[in-house]
Parts: C-alpha cells; sequence; structure tokens
C-alpha cells in the first residue's frame, strides 16, 4: 500500500460530533478516490451517540427510545463515546476489493495494539473485532457470586418475563447481572474493539473503535453489534488500571501503519463461469 497519513480530528474536549465527522469522511473519501491524497486515516473521539449499520434490527435498538444514527456501513448497532478511541481508514484498495481482507488487516492492527499494552486478545470466527475470550462456561461465576453489577433501566419493561425460548427474549430485560458491560465479571467472551466498514468505488469508509476507557454502561441501552451471547470489554477495565487515549493513540498509529504499509492487498479472485456454474 502507500504511504499512510493519520489526520487527529479531535478529543476530549474536542471530541468531534458523529455528523460532522461523517461529512469529513466524505470529502476525504472523494479527494482520495480523485488521488488527491494518498491513504488517510481519521483518528478521533466523538461525544456520546448510538449508530446504526444497515443490517440492525428494531429489537437491537435503545429500550428507552434514545435517538440513533443510521449511516450506510455494515455491521448492526453501537456506540461510540469518550474514552474510545475511534480511526476511519479511508484507503484506496484494488479492485474487486477482497472486504474480509482489509477486516482482517485492521484487526492485525488492533490486536497488535492491545498485545503492548499487556492485554490479550483475539478474532472469533464469523463474528468481526477484537475479542477476549471468556471461560469455559462450566468455569464462570454464578450471577449472585459477582456483586456490584449495576444497570441503570426500567424495571417495568421486564413485565411480563421473558424465556430464552421466546423469539422476542431479550437478555437486557433480565437485570443487570445479564448487561453487556458486565460481561467481564461473568467471564463471557467480550468485545474489546468494533470494526464496521464500507467500500464504495474502492476506497474504505467507517472503520474502527476501540474501547480505551469509555463508560461501557452506554452499551447496555442496545444489543452491542446485535450479538446477544456476549459483551463488551475495555483496555482499562481489563488492566485494572487507568489508561488515557493519548496513551494508546501513538501505539495504535504504528501498527496501522505497519500492518497497512507493509500490506499487498490483492484483489478478490473472480470466479470463473464454469466455477459459477457449478457453484
Amino acid at each position: 500500500m502507500s504511504e499512510l497519513r493519520f489526520v487527529r480530528l479531535g478529543f476530549g474536549a474536542e471530541a468531534v460530533d458523529y455528523q460532522e465527522a461523517w461529512q469529513r469522511q466524505r470529502e476525504v473519501h472523494a479527494a482520495r478516490f480523485a488521488d488527491e491524497i494518498p491513504d488517510t486515516c481519521l483518528l478521533l473521539e466523538h461525544p456520546p451517540v448510538y449508530t446504526a449499520g444497515r443490517r440492525t434490527e428494531d429489537s437491537e435498538r435503545p429500550l428507552d427510545g434514545t435517538p440513533v444514527i443510521d449511516v450506510d456501513r455494515g455491521g448492526k448497532i453501537t456506540w461510540h463515546g469518550p474514552g474510545q478511541l475511534v480511526g476511519y481508514p479511508i484507503l484506496k484498495l484494488p479492485r474487486p476489493v477482497d472486504v474480509i481482507a482489509h477486516v482482517r488487516r485492521l484487526e492485525d492492527a488492533l490486536i497488535r495494539t492491545c498485545a503492548e499494552f499487556g492485554v490479550h486478545t483475539t478474532r472469533i470466527e464469523g463474528r468481526s473485532g477484537v475479542w477476549i475470550l471468556g471461560d469455559a462456561v462450566e468455569e464462570r461465576p454464578a450471577p449472585e457470586a459477582t456483586p456490584g453489577l449495576s444497570l441503570d433501566f426500567d424495571p417495568r419493561l421486564a413485565a411480563p418475563a421473558a424465556t430464552e425460548e421466546d423469539e422476542e427474549f431479550d437478555p437486557r430485560l433480565r437485570g443487570p447481572e445479564y448487561a453487556p458491560s458486565n460481561a467481564g465479571q461473568r467471564r463471557e467472551d467480550r468485545k474489546l474493539a468494533a470494526i464496521g466498514i464500507r467500500i464504495a468505488k474502492g476506497v474504505s469508509m467507517h472503520g474502527f473503535a476501540l474501547n480505551v476507557n469509555p463508560d461501557n454502561t452506554w452499551f447496555d441501552r442496545i444489543v452491542p453489534c446485535g450479538i446477544r451471547d456476549a459483551g463488551v470489554a475495555s483496555l482499562a477495565g481489563e488492566l485494572g488500571r487507568d489508561l488515557a487515549i493519548e496513551e494508546v493513540l501513538p501505539v495504535l498509529e504504528r501498527h496501522l501503519r505497519e500492518v497497512l504499509e507493509s500490506a499487498d492487498p490483492r484483489p478478490r479472485p473472480l470466479a470463473s463461469r464454469a466455477e459459477k456454474a457449478t457453484a
């Protein structure tokens, strides 16, 4: 790939409104398509906001009617906000684009970043993003053995009670011990970084969100990424200490540069007519 340029748009008190950042993405995307600029990665924080990809279902949106911005990326619903490092790599990729290979490269850079801070992460087959694997089911603590779990929700939403066999079953209605933000205390699989992208005219948009030190209870109002049997995590939570965006930012930039600039993104192979006929 070509040399990668980083643009730090705003963090902390200068966090960038989601709609403003989305418009900036469009402008950079157009310039990259026209070869007016090199491959560019926008890095920033957002004020609190829920965004929903094209596959988001109504049952995965906030129970309390909190507004959600519908966007043109893949994936489902997620949250962005303070303490989360967001990156939008806007890269020109060879056509036909191998989307999965692009996602794997982003995952690789994020996995390397987490490892440098002493947090082992991995991929999970069939689920994009970067994950921390939980304990085996038989080794996980019972809910009553994990004191201090909390979730701010209206208990009236839990009536009538749902069961796991119900099509409308929602783990958020079962109480605080089942909240996505408490997955670490339950020792379940938990996502540390989410990825949702769009490829338009051979140029990537949107990107990743790495939970550095956010308030993960924001995820408790939704079904994060549409996944009901896992939760969310943060670097600070896994390390048990404070960790600032400023500490993670240069490490992430270095690993993104190493992975993306050294990559040889070959086009996705096209099936022949004979292969298509027998498929």
